[in-house]
């Protein structure tokens, strides 16, 4: 987000890091890099840094209870890892289990191999898939004869105004193909209601096969193969993008948080508004919480706002109307994930992937599940698997409410159908995130720009976070170090 800090002068800078999720940390740690003598404070409402990145030891398993690895095709977190100093300790998925499944009709059923999200690499394994009916190959094979859409004048990668991912799908690949391949492994991600959510915001890069190739099956036939030798032989997420730290997400938060200068950290400190004083300075007021020790305002001549859409647009409603409602105008979804510890011959499925998604189509009650040791090793002991199941998101958000032992007695008995599991499970954890998701919906890019251009009208804020430019963990570090660039601007 566009900021420019105020009043600039030999003094040191004052700069508020309001947020201590993975956004706000990279902000913060950004900002020692670039002003290392500059007055830091950051600023997290809750007890514990990290935001939704907890990863808990029960037992002898290592939870997680949200993301469990990230993206290394997009570089910011691989080189935030490097800058840290524990790029030794990340780890590679498990390349002889890298495909995932999908249900159809009770069954888990290998997706083709070569497949991801809209873009099949392989045409033999498609052809002799059972997830497709013959009907549904035989659309999807007829893709290049449908008629691309037009470039958008923006220039944005749109076409004709945004398109939604369910419209795009069923236009180009069919509807079969979208209700039991593309929906599940698109809710997988982001949780959403494909009907609603944008392909200019999500998955530009498909736009951008069907406006220079005219067809997905001719990019993706005849464009350069993934960055890994056994990458065409995966199914589904590209697994061989993905690492983790081997103890865990929440070590890449301690990481942080022990590069920050002492003292830097507010824990329990709940900033209730947020004002432009007449020197230009950045005023926050601070509500009471007996386990804060912030009890006066506080004067700062930059701020990074790294907290999701909703609390930001809270705390500028009296600075800038608009733009609060701009940010309140983005919606978000929640999940919940509940992890089971089992001995692998509690389960009689042979486990021969990293998990599977559920097509809506399915009525289940789940939307995934994840066989977490499998991808990472150490995450269960030996002959112990971990496996996590993602409950509720944009569709049935009300899942996420139930009572702990109806949300545990549901995923578990969707596991056992499943996976033909025998048995209680040796340890049971779950985990709640609700409103934590944010949806890009359709328009979303044209809000992201309002968003911007308004921000732009306020010298020293910036906003950060996974509401704008991505949801993953790569993004998410590269939006609060583009903040902290953005305010450091003004002191270089």
């Amino acid at each position: 987000m566009n900021a420019a800090a105020s009043n600039p002068s030999d003094a040191p800078p004052r700069i508020a890091v309001i947020g201590g999720g993975i956004t706000g940390l990279a902000a913060a740690h950004r900002i020692t890099e670039l002003l290392p003598h500059a007055e830091l404070a950051l600023f997290e409402v809750a007890s514990r840094l990290g935001g939704v990145l907890d990863t808990v030891h029960v037992e002898r398993f290592l939870v997680e209870r949200s993301a469990d690895n990230f993206l290394t095709k997009l570089p910011a977190a691989v080189e935030l890892c490097r800058r840290l100093g524990i790029a030794d300790q990340l780890q590679r998925t498990d390349e002889t289990r890298r495909r995932a499944l999908v249900v159809r009709g009770g069954r888990l059923l290998p997706i083709p191999s070569g497949f991801f999200l809209m873009s099949p690499r392989k045409l033999w394994p498609l052809l002799t898939s059972p997830v497709l009916s013959l009907r549904g190959k035989l659309r999807l094979l007829a893709e290049p004869l449908v008629r691309r859409r037009k470039p958008s004048p923006t220039g944005r990668g749109q076409a004709e105004g945004d398109e939604s991912v369910a419209a795009f799908a069923r236009r180009r690949l069919g509807r079969e193909a979208f209700e039991r391949l593309v929906q599940p492994l698109v809710a997988g991600i982001y949780t959403a209601d494909p009907e609603k959510l944008s392909m200019a915001a999500t998955m530009p890069e498909f736009l951008s096969y069907e406006h220079q190739h005219g067809s997905l099956l001719r990019a993706t036939l005849t464009t350069a193969p993934l960055n890994s030798p056994s990458a065409d032989h995966a199914s589904g997420p590209r697994y061989a993008l993905f690492a983790a730290p081997e103890q865990g997400m929440a070590s890449l938060v301690s990481a942080l948080a022990a590069r920050l200068p002492r003292d830097t950290i507010n824990l329990n400190a709940r900033i209730m508004q947020l004002h432009r004083q007449v020197d230009g300075r950045w005023r926050l007021d601070f509500g009471s919480n007996p386990q804060s020790a912030i009890r006066n305002p506080q004067s700062f001549d930059a701020v990074i706002l790294a907290v999701p859409a909703p609390a930001a647009a809270s705390l500028l409603v009296s600075l800038d109307a608009e733009l609060a409602a701009e940010l309140a105008a983005i919606p978000y979804a929640g999940c919940a994930v509940v992890s089971f510890g089992f001995t692998r011959d509690q389960i009689a499925h042979p486990l021969d992937a990293f998990g599977f998604v559920v097509p809506e189509i399915e009525r289940r009650r789940i939307i995934a599940a994840s066989f977490a040791s499998l991808k990472f090793p150490g995450r269960a002991p030996a002959d112990h698997v971990l496996i996590r199941v993602f409950v509720g998101g944009a569709l049935y958000p009300e899942r996420v409410d139930l009572p702990d032992a109806d949300l545990r007695q549901l995923a578990l008995d969707e596991l056992t159908d499943l996976l033909r599991i025998s048995g209680e499970p040796l340890v049971a954890d779950i985990a709640r995130w609700p409103n934590s998701m944010p949806q890009y919906h359709v328009g979303h890019l044209d809000r992201v720009a309002r968003i911007e251009s308004l921000t732009a009208r306020h010298p020293g804020l910036a906003l950060a976070g996974n509401a704008y430019h991505g949801v993953g963990i790569p993004q998410c570090i590269a939006s609060g170090e583009t903040a902290a660039e953005q305010v450091a601007a003004s002191w270089s």
